[in-house]
Parts: C-alpha cells; structure tokens; sequence
C-alpha cells in the first residue's frame, strides 16, 4: 500500500511540473512584452451600482488617460445610492462621458449582465475596455497599453487586475497570491491558444465578439461571469492575446475580513463550473494535485517509508514551483508575497476545499 502511494506521489511531482515548469512557463519565463501603440477608437465602460464613493474617486483617474480618441461609458445600475448622480456630474463636466441609466426590468432585476449589454450597445465605438467602479489604472497609459495589442486577429485583450497592498495584513497577501497564481493560470493557458477566463476589472475585446456569441444570453441567469463566463465561450486560440505591462495594470480595494474574501471565492468556484469541460478538467487536475501533494507525503513521511527520496521531491517540488510563480509574481510586481509561499500554499489548498464543500451543501449569493 504504501509503495502505492509512493509512486502516485511521483506522478503528483510529474504532473506538477508540467503544471509549474511546461505549462505555467508560458508566461513565467516569457519575455517582457514590447508593443506598438495602435491609436483605435475605443470605449471605455464601467457598470456601477451603489459605489458612489468609488467613482467619486476612480473616474476622474479615466478621464485623465494619455489617449487620444475614446470615451467612458459611465451605466448606473438602478443604484439607490448617489451612484446616478455623482456620474451626472461628470457627463457635465467632461466632454468624452457618457451615461446610460439603467432601471430595474422584471426580467433582468438586478442583473449586471443585463446593465452592460445596455452599456456595450450605447458604445459608439467598435473596440472596447472593461474595468469596474471599485477598479482605477495604475498609469495614465492604460489605454494606450492594452490597445497596443490589438491586430486585425488579435480582437480579445486579457490584462491584470491587481489589488491594493496593506501592510500588516495576511489576508491580503493570501489574496493577492491567490490572484497572482489565477492570472498566470488564464495567460499561460491563452499563450497555449486555450484561453479560459479574463477579469472584468481589465479586460478589452472588439463589440463584434459580443454579438457573435450572443453577447451573455447563454448565461444570462447566472449572475456573476460577465468577465470569465464571456470569455470562455468568446475567446479562441486565434483572437486572444495577453497584456501583463506595468503600465497596464488595474488595481482595486481587496477584501479586508476573511468572511468576505470566503463569499467571493464561493462565487467565482460556482461560476468556473460553467466553463467548457477541458477547462473545468485542466483546473481540476492541478487543484487535485496540489491538495494530494500536501497529503501523500504526510502518510509516507508517518511511517518514515523511502523518506529521504520524499524529502527530495517535496524539495524539487518546491524548488520549480518557486521559480516559476516567483518569475511571474516579477513581472505583475508582486514579488513580496512570494515570501510566504509554502503558507499561503496551503492555506489556500484548503479554503478551496472548504469552499467546494459549503457550495455543494448550499449555493452562493450570484452577485459580484
């Protein structure tokens, strides 16, 4: 029994490897990217509900973009807050805003979904940029960065969407771990022509996208995955690319209680079980072997079986899955979280085991 689990242990290393070091390394170990601006016209929309002190703060930081031909389409929501008029405010004060109020339909109550299918058809140009109302650009390139990847083939931009550091908190670097690693997921996968997901907090695609897939009617009732659940369907090897520039990130305020950060995690874990079956297969296999990499060597080192050569692997384990998350952990700046990486590991192992238990018992709340 134990030489059994001796040699799955080896095929959880091997599989981790093509994971960390074959698949990840797509992007890990990719080049700094070099780009061409390419000056398209472009809308830029932003859905808010109830975040009056969000876009009182982060829509000014749109209207200030080095670029020269866009616009910001601002869609309230059906807010009950000062949303609505905050945004009234700036269709006055700035030339390039545009407004789309949006009430409460029977039908769609509620649904985000339906407010940017309002939002993406009031656009008046072809291309497209998406971040939220919690979300601001880090440079004013932006635009200007992720436009640059654009080609006549190339209709679909996946960029990163970052969060804001605190110091002294853990949970924040569990969390912006957490979406180190999911952003090296979804680009290594697109460098691989198998794009899966993007976040809605950065992201850009051509309107013609939209309507070739029918825009979110085919998810229209599940709430959340206006971002990952669109580009699943949309997104190809063909007209997918990626934006990881300094000058392209978003960032935006983490979650700052754990029961929180637990509630949104159960949202996006119910919403990856739409994806397409390799995708859902691909992340299921690496979550597996992460949790049986933490498992198995705990039962072989009990009963000191070979524990020399399983010290070895956890070691070897480490080592690649170090370097590769640590060279990309470089490129998107988050290098300090990196320190904690064994933690948060397994932290993180087991809060999605967690999750995956309380949503089979009980469905979350579809709501961003």
């Amino acid at each position: 029994m134990l030489l059994i689990i001796f040699c799955l242990f080896i095929a959880v290393i091997l599989v981790q490897f093509l994971y960390y070091v074959v698949f990840f390394g797509k992007f890990s170990f990719a080049k700094p990217q070099a780009s061409t601006p390419k000056r398209v016209p472009l809308s830029v929309i932003v859905c808010a509900k109830n975040e009056e002190e969000n876009v009182k703060n982060f829509i000014p930081l749109l209207a200030q973009q080095n670029y020269p031909d866009y616009e910001i389409v601002l869609i309230d929501d059906a807010s009950s807050d000062e949303t609505l008029e905050v945004f009234e405010a700036f269709e006055k004060e700035y030339s390039n805003v545009k407004l789309v109020k949006v009430e409460n339909n029977e039908a769609f109550w509620g649904n985000k979904k339906f407010a940017l299918t309002l939002g993406i058809k009031a656009a008046k140009n072809e291309y497209l940029l998406f971040t939220d109302a919690d979300c601001y650009p880090q440079s004013t390139e932006w635009i200007k960065e992720m436009t640059a990847h654009f080609t006549k083939e190339k209709t679909i931009v996946l960029g990163y969407g970052a969060y804001e550091k605190i110091k002294g908190s853990f949970l924040n670097k569990i969390i912006r771990f957490e979406t180190l690693l999911t952003a090296t997921q979804y680009f290594s996968w697109t460098r691989l022509g198998k794009p899966y997901m993007g976040v809605g907090r950065n992201m850009a695609y051509k309107r013609e996208e939209f309507f070739k897939v029918r825009g979110f009617m085919d998810h229209m009732k599940i709430r959340s995955g206006d971002d990952d659940l669109f580009i699943n369907q949309a997104a190809t090897a063909n007209n997918t690319s990626i934006c990881y520039s300094p000058e392209s990130v978003t960032f935006s305020k983490p979650k700052t209680s754990f029961k929180d950060w637990f509630k949104q995690k159960r949202r996006h874990v119910a919403t990856a079980q739409h994806y397409k079956s390799f995708d859902k297969t691909q992340l299921a296999v690496f979550y597996v072997t992460q949790l049986l990499f933490i498992i198995l060597p705990i039962v072989l080192l009990a009963f000191q079986f070979q524990w020399i050569i399983v010290l070895s692997l956890i070691g070897f384990r480490y080592l690649f899955a170090w370097l590769s998350l640590g060279f990309a952990a470089g490129k998107l700046k988050e290098k300090d979280v990196m320190y904690w990486y064994p933690i948060i590991e397994i932290f993180l192992i087991f809060t999605q085991l967690n999750v995956m238990l309380t949503n089979s018992i009980s469905k979350p709340v579809q709501w961003k």
